[in-house]
């Protein structure tokens, strides 16, 4: 629980109340408005996938923080210094040299995303019958993970799946269902450990410090290797920070450090905490293991000194990730999070609490108890949003996670959740406010909502691409 004297509570900057954006607003893009029966046809066209939505066609777009954030300044000055040579950047070795002191790390190699960096790693250490174990796998670690032939298990605390509970950590490793996994699949076969922070599919949840330490000393006992997935790892930090005895004076980059230093590698989406539109990193303890990524990065990526990056991308990686760590922007991005979270919990809606850092997440599956998991209730919320008020949102749950059994009957995921994933930098408070009154109006309405059927999808990460027709 959370030690004597801390609180879950933000406060204003300089003792006042209301907290403010840390910025000014420089370049504005337009925000078309469009009406409810324009956008009910929109999203007929769309199979009621709104994956498949034209963005214009959307009034507040919390679809993802995935490189949906505004650069800074700073960031696109950067973009006018990128030196765009083939081998041997300027614009890398300033992203590398960032990169290696954030985390610690010798080998880094910069990849176009996240989930490229998975892929190059996961090769390597997946395969058939192999097993990863992670607090909660998202859905491209997930994917690239099986597609290997291997076997993704969660293994987060029971904490997580209480709404109300107030424990600070909710996106923590269960380490008793860790121990008894290693040692039921034996060590060899583990192909490594990933604990994600923040933990995006548990709710945004922060992972503590101490938890890290137990999963990586299991690992290291067991010579597991263990990955950190650290495109949030700024605002576990802050989480840290204002949550666990001890770190109160530390600052939120020696925080991270101390928990990069637990790891032997580490998987970064730069388009969330660095702060751009494009970009990611794999980061490498280890030569030779750190040789045969490299290998496959040359071959699918590009060379060691771009990975599939332009060199204004390097410039406003190493920019971001810098800006990233601030302080007052983190108290700011932490605070705009919970005004929503706590906007919502005041209408009635059902939401995680306390909320985490880059979304809040309604619980789609009792806010549309009629409508049963079979029939995709969280997907129905997120058509509703989009209808109702022009805000995309995304589904977790049965869509993402859910499963088929030996005999193609459905498996439902535990959980149906809707994200409202927040962009940095993008959205002003007057934003937050309406998407809570969009809110208002569809739970007046929700007694009359239908669930959906899939009428066509894919293998893999079907949530992107799937068809839906409404029941």
């Amino acid at each position: 629980m959370l030690p004597d004297g801390v609180s879950f509570a933000v406060k204003g900057h300089m003792g006042f109340k209301t907290i403010i954006e840390p910025f000014r607003v420089k370049s504005v893009e337009p925000i078309r408005l469009t009406t409810t029966v324009e956008r009910k046809e929109y999203l007929r066209a769309a199979d009621y996938n709104p994956f498949r939505l034209d963005s214009r066609k959307v009034i507040i777009d919390l679809l993802t923080d995935s490189g949906t954030g505004a650069m800074s300044t700073n960031q696109w000055a950067g973009v006018m210094l990128g030196d765009e040579a083939y081998a041997g950047s300027p614009s890398w070795n300033r992203m590398e040299e960032v990169v290696g002191s954030v985390t610690g790390m010798k080998f880094i190699l910069p990849t176009h995303q996240g989930r490229a960096a998975e892929r190059i790693l996961y090769t390597q250490l997946g395969g058939t019958g192999k097993i990863f174990i992670s607090n909660t796998h998202f859905d491209t670690t997930r994917a690239n993970i099986e597609y290997t032939g291997a076997r993704a298990i969660d293994a987060v605390i029971q904490e997580s799946f209480d709404d109300d509970s107030a424990y600070p950590f909710k996106g923590n490793m269960d380490v008793n269902k860790l121990e008894s996994l290693v040692s039921s699949h034996g060590p060899e076969m583990i192909g490594a450990v990933i604990l994600t922070v923040t933990n995006n599919s548990g709710g945004g949840q922060p992972v503590s410090m101490q938890n890290a330490r137990e999963v990586s000393a299991i690992c290291r006992t067991h010579e597991i290797p263990l990955v950190l997935d650290c495109c949030r790892v700024a605002e576990n930090a802050y989480f840290i920070k204002l949550r666990e005895k001890g770190y109160e004076s530390s600052t939120c980059r020696e925080i991270a450090l101390e928990m990069f230093g637990l790891a032997d590698a580490a998987i970064m989406s730069a388009k969330k905490d660095a702060m751009v539109n494009m970009g990611g990193f794999l980061a490498l303890r280890d030569q030779s293991l750190a040789d045969a990524c490299t290998q496959v990065l040359i071959i699918t990526e590009g060379f060691t000194t771009y990975g599939g990056l332009s060199g204004r991308d390097m410039e406003a990686i190493a920019t971001g990730l810098e800006e990233g760590f601030d302080e007052h922007y983190l108290h700011y991005r932490i605070a705009s999070t919970r005004f929503l979270a706590d906007r919502l919990h005041t209408l009635g809606v059902p939401v995680m609490r306390p909320a985490g850092g880059h979304a809040v997440y309604v619980d789609g599956g009792a806010f549309y108890a009629h409508i049963p998991p079979a029939r995709f209730p969280a997907q129905a919320l997120v058509c509703d949003l989009y209808i109702t008020g022009g805000v995309r949102t995304v589904e977790i749950g049965s869509v993402m996670f859910g499963k088929y059994d030996g005999e193609g009957r459905p498996v439902p995921a535990k959980r149906e959740l809707v994200r409202l994933a927040l962009p940095r930098r993008t959205y002003t408070q007057s934003h937050l406010e309406y998407v809570a009154e969009v809110f208002a109006e569809v739970k007046h309405q929700k007694q009359s909502a239908t669930g959906l059927r899939i009428v066509e999808e894919p293998r893999f990460l079907r949530h992107f691409t799937a068809r839906f027709e409404r029941l």
